[in-house]
């Protein structure tokens, strides 16, 4: 435990004390939003972020484990494991020299050298390696047998069998590694006869990076174009000096007596050390290149098209989780009665009706756009429906007919002028026609669900996203060329970080929240719902441990997450924990007061010193976290959320031109640039290079998923529907 403790704090750069505390937490079966919120003393404070990491890396050091364990037992049965080879691999926390001491006992399928060491050749070899045969096609004769006809073939099979002990030797493997790690570039290639199909790659078809600068998203695109069988892509070095570096570890030079006629030969070949190269050192010379080419260049090639993708998806996968946490937490409207409309022309406007909750209270369609144009009729209803339900907001999707909506509805005459949104439309589609709409709308086709899901992603855009698989909301790149392991660890790490910042109300939060409440789980928030709907809602929090299967350990979990406003318990409504209740208490009658007028008077909690409330199992972070906490009982950390609307006279890319100033969101971010919606049916880019006077290294330094930001077009490719934006200036 201690070494590891010691590797992951070296690892991550955080201190060991930091490390162990979070890993014993860990291991006890302790949430990482619990440990965020409600261990800050015995983790130093680290984030969720953090204790993710440490989590991750002790469960690759398990793996790791594992397989030496595997590699010692598999040396053993090969009958060749020393006690120098055990320590080895014992001592040993590098996947790259573990695998390396194993390469020469591994199992593998019949090759040349295998063949050639059933031939009895194996001693060839060992002879030619040691460079003292003075004639070795008269020694190599000694070997021909029935599978070897001639000298020349011994001497074949001799040079396969030095190949391979050249491609599975640490100095060698360790070499030519050190080389890939400083100098190999990565190219890519369009595959001849396929420059019109791939021209979505053009970037890419004539392209290099140095390895260890290539970014992200341009590995990921070239490896995606490979998959698809449209590019070529190599990572390469310079074979030359590798092999060079190779013969100066395997051939022995000989050097020889500096005679006057030798220092004259050398002279005039113009040769600063003279050397006699044996026979033996030529076959060698060829035996090395042929296991660099053929074996060794593969493999290690192979390893860092590994490594670097694994970078790559990480960093992708970071960047997705990062957009995905600022789509979560965008600002709410709230509880406000709210028309949701699912834009379309031929098949019309779904329209409904929501009531506070977000429960359906009408559906309908309307048709003011082409091919019907029934714009009066649909003014009319629009205007009778706002009345009818008391309509406070209206969110219009932002797909196909969005802004032509927002447009027809800004015509429309109200008596109480609601606020109108857009709201993105990314996996609504998704949500309609999944298992989770078709139970709680049976009755309902999938446009009404749509439009409902529209409508709720204004009132609570994380109540309703958390319905819909992450990767389908439309932030990221290339989130189907990770590896979807990761990107699916990421990503339910990032919700439940965010559902349980953001707290959940348990009397009307969905069963797909309440999964996500820290230490509940699907069956367990199942549970809760039927409570509920049994009992007629809870009364406080400590009614959660009526709930089937709710354990003392699972409250201690997730009560600090969950709210309950119908509570008399004031402190229910707060994220202060039930096992801080008492030292609240203790606060209040300490002042002579009531907690709830702790929470009312700012003027009594400024009386309060905390210093004198620090004890062996609350320090310093936990107090001043529940003074914060009485301050806003049950605050909510997102931002209010600003009506705003486009320029109504952009309507299509052609109405764009150079110069332009424009009013967009950001809609997408990645690690060369942002999307930003301009209010067309094509996102605009800005390049990293665009977005500041100054140089940046990281867009988020900037720019946030949602922010509206003033850009100017730079450059248009109507060919391509690409748009170029700018924020400098």
């Amino acid at each position: 435990m201690q070494q590891k403790i010691e590797l992951i704090s070296k690892r991550l750069n955080i201190s060991e004390s930091r490390v162990a505390g979070a890993l014993q937490l860990l291991l006890d079966g302790t949430t990482i939003p619990f440990i965020a919120r409600y261990r800050k003393e015995a983790t130093g404070g680290l984030d969720e972020v953090e204790i993710a990491t440490i989590y991750a890396e002790n469960e690759k050091l398990d793996e790791l484990i594992k397989r030496k364990t595997f590699v010692i037992e598999a040396i053993e049965a090969a009958g060749a494991l020393t006690d120098e080879l055990r320590a080895r691999v014992e001592a040993s926390w590098d996947v790259n020299e573990i695998e390396d001491i194993y390469l020469p006992y591994k199992q593998k399928k019949r090759t040349r050298a295998t063949i050639a060491r059933e031939a009895g050749l194996e001693p060839l070899a060992k002879i030619i390696m040691s460079s003292k045969c003075a004639d070795i096609e008269s020694t190599a004769a000694q070997y021909i047998n029935d599978k070897v006809a001639t000298a020349e073939d011994a001497i074949g099979g001799a040079q396969d069998i030095i190949a391979e002990w050249v491609s599975e030797s640490e100095a060698a493997r360790n070499t030519v590694r050190r080389l890939f790690e400083r100098e190999a570039v990565i190219t890519s290639h369009v595959v001849k006869g396929k420059e019109e199909e791939a021209a979505n790659y053009r970037d890419y078809f004539e392209k290099l990076y140095r390895l260890s600068r290539c970014p992200s998203h341009a590995l990921l695109a070239m490896r995606r174009g490979e998959s698809e069988k449209l590019l070529k892509v190599n990572i390469e070095i310079d074979d030359d000096e590798a092999i060079e570096r190779l013969e100066r570890i395997f051939i022995k030079r000989h050097e020889i007596r500096n005679t006057r006629h030798e220092m004259r030969d050398a002279r005039h070949e113009n040769i600063k050390n003279p050397v006699l190269m044996s026979s033996c050192d030529d076959i060698i010379r060829r035996a090395i290149k042929d296991g660099y080419k053929r074996l060794l260049a593969p493999s290690i090639e192979t390893e860092f098209a590994k490594s670097s993708k694994e970078i790559a998806d990480k960093e992708a996968t970071r960047i997705f989780a990062n957009n995905l946490k600022q789509l979560l937490l965008a600002a709410p409207l709230g509880q406000k009665r709210t028309m949701g409309i699912d834009p379309g022309f031929r098949t019309g406007c779904k329209v409904v009706c929501l009531d506070a909750q977000g429960n359906l209270l009408y559906n309908d369609t309307i048709y003011p756009h082409p091919p019907k144009n029934e714009t009066s009729m649909a003014m009319k209803k629009i205007s009778t429906l706002a009345e009818q339900y008391k309509i406070e907001a209206i969110a219009i999707g932002n797909g196909t007919a969005g802004r032509e909506s927002e447009q027809f509805i800004q015509k429309v005459s109200f008596r109480n002028p609601p606020l109108v949104f857009v709201v993105s439309e990314s996996g609504a589609s998704i949500y309609s026609a999944s298992a989770v709409a078709r139970e709680e709308f049976p009755d309902y086709d999938v446009t009404v669900r749509g439009a409902v899901s529209i409508g709720r992603r204004l009132m609570d855009p994380l109540a309703e996203l958390v319905k819909i698989d992450a990767k389908n909301i439309g932030v990221g790149q290339y989130q189907h060329d990770v590896d979807q392991t990761m990107l699916r660890q990421a990503l339910d790490q990032t919700v439940e970080t965010c559902v349980n910042s953001v707290g959940v109300e348990v009397n009307n939060a969905s069963k797909q929240l309440l999964t996500y409440v820290a230490g509940v789980g699907p069956k367990l928030a199942q549970n809760i719902i039927d409570y509920r709907t049994e009992n007629g809602g809870f009364k406080s929090r400590k009614e959660l441990l009526k709930v089937a299967k709710m354990g003392a350990k699972t409250y201690e979990q997730c009560a600090g997450f969950i709210r309950v406003a119908a509570s008399e318990n004031p402190l229910d409504r707060s994220a202060v924990h039930p096992e801080r209740y008492a030292l609240v208490e203790r606060m209040a009658k300490d002042l002579g007061v009531k907690v709830e007028d702790l929470i009312n008077n700012a003027e009594l909690r400024k009386q309060i010193d905390i210093n004198k409330y620090v004890s062996a199992e609350v320090g310093l972070p936990t107090l001043q976290d529940i003074m914060s906490e009485l301050e806003k009982p049950g605050r909510d950390p997102r931002m209010q959320i600003e009506a705003w609307s486009f320029d109504p006279n952009i309507r299509t890319i052609n109405d764009l031109h150079e110069g332009m100033l424009l009013d967009g969101e950001v809609t997408n971010i990645t690690n060369f640039g942002a999307f930003v919606n301009i209010g067309i049916k094509e996102n605009g880019l800005l390049h990293i290079s665009q977005i500041a006077d100054r140089r940046i290294s990281s867009i988020e330094e900037v720019l946030h998923i949602n922010q509206h930001v003033k850009v100017r077009v730079l450059e248009i490719d109507l060919d391509r529907k690409r748009i170029s934006l700018t924020m400098k200036n």
